[in-house]
């Protein structure tokens, strides 16, 4: 995945969920943040960002933040591209499914139950349902997730646990939206319900899968599995 006219940046301050303040070129611009997470351990006074100039002329924003240095890492936030990386890396087959070899049909935002699931996936007369979360927490090495509580996502959890059960395939993608991790983990502290929503899932037969991602300022790609310790 590949942004258009990306320019670096550094982060001054954020006014809420959406909105924050960068210094580019030595001017002061408002910009609009790809994500709305909690971001406090990326989103530093000071740091280098990189934002996308969008061509839309009627935006209240003329920039949107979508990646941000952390150390040695940048760390991809556009919490919409997690989604649009995964199917790329399916139609290229980098991605592997367990128990879906070929892959027929790919099928963006699907309705299932009660929830509205990432991808709806068809191969080898196996039907299955994947939900792909964008992870941007990283502690000492490990990814984790979620970085606030999720009652989305634990409900997302039960209904593909009920999917399986009713003889879909049953996937749950962690998109590590960064390189250099040893390993992911669910992030009890924040939100203990995610994590035994997790463990209950892999009991069930969903997998559980993480992978990490080659981050450049201009874009990024997954990479290779990484360890999932529930």
């Amino acid at each position: 995945m590949k942004y258009q006219k990306v320019i670096p940046g550094r982060f001054l301050s954020r006014a809420n969920r959406f909105i924050a303040q960068c210094e580019i070129d030595g001017v002061i611009e408002t910009v609009h943040v790809k994500n709305t997470g909690r971001l406090k351990e990326l989103l530093v006074p000071g740091v280098p960002v990189y934002l996308e100039l969008s061509d839309n002329p009627a935006r209240k924003t003329r920039y949107s933040l979508i990646a941000v240095e952390k150390g040695e890492r940048i760390v991809n936030i556009d919490s919409n591209a997690p989604n649009k990386v995964a199917v790329e890396a399916l139609k290229e087959g980098s991605l592997q499914l367990t128990g879906m070899p070929d892959i027929d049909l790919i099928r963006p935002e699907y309705r299932y139950g009660k929830s509205r699931f990432d991808i709806y996936l068809e191969g080898g007369g196996q039907k299955a349902l994947m939900e792909i979360k964008g992870v941007t927490l990283e502690k000492d090495g490990i990814a984790m997730f979620p970085d606030a509580p999720t009652e989305r996502g634990v409900k997302h959890v039960h209904e593909l646990i009920a999917a399986r059960k009713e003889g879909y395939m049953a996937y749950i993608l962690f998109v590590i939206q960064m390189k250099k991790l040893r390993c992911f983990m669910p992030n009890d502290e924040t939100h203990r319900a995610f994590g035994d929503a997790l463990r209950l899932a892999e009991n069930n037969d969903v997998k559980i899968l993480a992978y990490d991602c080659n981050v450049e300022h201009d874009g990024f790609t997954i990479a290779e599995p990484v360890r999932v310790v529930l």
